[in-house]
């Protein structure tokens, strides 16, 4: 079972914020820090200092760490036309020494849309779709090759596909709850299905929807790595795990219910059953950014014992 760090910084953090969290993961040996791609603070947030580009900030990163793989969860494809934004990936990746994935969805949050200024088209599942043809086929593309694509909502006429990332390929990271145009995605171009703060039953229930859909393209299930989002709030004892819970305006109760909370040991607990229901890789969400003691906790208490 491998950990990651997943950070939310629309709810307000800077760049100086988000490098020091990352450096922290690195240090403690967990195995990526990714972050979301919004630009608008949900709840009762602030937002302030305001947002932060997912892309911009990764670049960052990539010049800033040294081990540490860097990606988002996910990039919704809304935000950014697919040939720039597989410019923006690939150079991410040759600037990190290939340590980048791209995590991608086709967007849900209307109001950052509407806030700033961006399109939020009906059927942005099918434009998905098509963005992932396109960055995909551009990486792939070989090198003195040309790439055409005739889409529905995107077409391009012999680009060509540079440049070219590290990783070959680098990986894809789909995710969702949707019970058969998501695995039939993940099916075709991910290398990770990811699903977002749901139980290990229901994890299960999706995780043997993409292996079917793997199956059906020809793909070994096997050959996709199986992963969960979940808030984590671990703590000592009862009082550490109240005060982080009040930290992130979290109920206790409700945090052991839907997420990875409580001590260590209970922790432990609940990771095995996501492994019993196939995960392989846990996206810990950190909400309090500045609790770096809440990182050291579960890389010496939890993630030692997996």
């Amino acid at each position: 079972m491998k950990l990651r760090i997943f950070t939310e910084p629309q709810q307000g953090a800077n760049y100086d914020t988000l490098l020091t969290v990352a450096k922290t993961a690195e240090q403690l040996e967990f195995d990526a820090f990714f972050r979301s791609d919004h630009y608008l603070a949900m709840g009762d947030s602030d937002g302030l200092p305001g947002p932060t580009d997912a892309w911009i900030t990764l670049a960052g990163l990539a010049r800033d760490t040294e081990r540490i793989r860097l990606g988002t969860l996910v990039t919704a494809a809304t935000f950014r036309l697919p040939g720039p934004l597989a410019i923006q990936v690939a150079q991410v990746d040759q600037m990190s020494g290939g340590r980048v994935e791209l995590g991608l969805g086709s967007g849900w949050f209307a109001e950052e849309h509407a806030a700033y200024g961006i399109p939020f088209p009906a059927d942005k599942f099918a434009r998905l779709a098509e963005q992932l043809a396109i960055i995909t086929g551009l990486w792939s593309t070989k090198l003195g090759d040309t790439f055409d694509f005739d889409g529905k909502y995107y077409r391009l006429v012999d680009s060509p596909a540079l440049p070219k990332p590290v990783q070959d390929p680098i990986p894809v990271v789909i995710g969702g709850t949707g019970a058969t145009r998501t695995p039939a995605l993940a099916a075709e171009y991910a290398t990770e299905f990811n699903m977002p703060f749901a139980s290990a039953e229901d994890s299960a229930r999706q995780f043997e929807r993409v292996r079917a859909a793997a199956r059906a393209r020809g793909r070994r299930p096997e050959d996709l790595v199986y992963s969960n989002a979940l808030v984590a709030c671990v703590g000592a004892n009862d009082a550490d795990v109240a005060r982080r819970a009040e930290a992130i305006g979290r109920d206790v109760a409700e945090l052991k219910a839907n997420g990875l909370a409580g001590s260590p040991a209970e922790v432990v607990d609940k990771i095995g059953a996501y492994a019993a229901a196939g995960t392989s890789r846990i996206y810990l969400q950190i909400l309090d950014l500045h609790d770096l003691a809440h990182l050291e906790l579960i890389a010496s208490e939890v993630r030692s014992q997996l």
